[in-house]
């Protein structure tokens, strides 16, 4: 009986509170992911959901290469610290 009650505590602290949207899409983009979910054996709703966290994942990608960037042109790398990152790269024979 213990272990029920754990199981529906793990249940309960994954509920996910979803919307649903209306949205506008090419006829030709829908029928590609038609095809795409028929081949997945997934919905649609699953289909774009993952497709929007891909490109939700790829912006912050994009964001922190962004960020690395301004804080590269803003502090540059001297000679020196690229001299001793070098070294550390060679692969000496045994």
């Amino acid at each position: 009986m213990g272990d029920n009650h754990v199981t529906m505590h793990i249940l309960e602290s994954s509920k996910v509170t979803v919307k649903t949207i209306q949205m506008t899409i090419d006829e030709h983009l829908l029928d590609e992911v038609d095809k795409a979910t028929i081949a997945l054996n997934t919905t649609r709703s699953a289909f774009i959901r993952e497709a929007l966290q891909v490109a939700l994942r790829k912006h912050a990608v994009a964001q922190m290469e962004q960020q690395h960037a301004k804080g590269y042109s803003l502090f540059p790398l001297d000679e020196q610290e690229l001299e001793d990152w070098a070294a550390e790269q060679v692969w000496e024979d045994d």
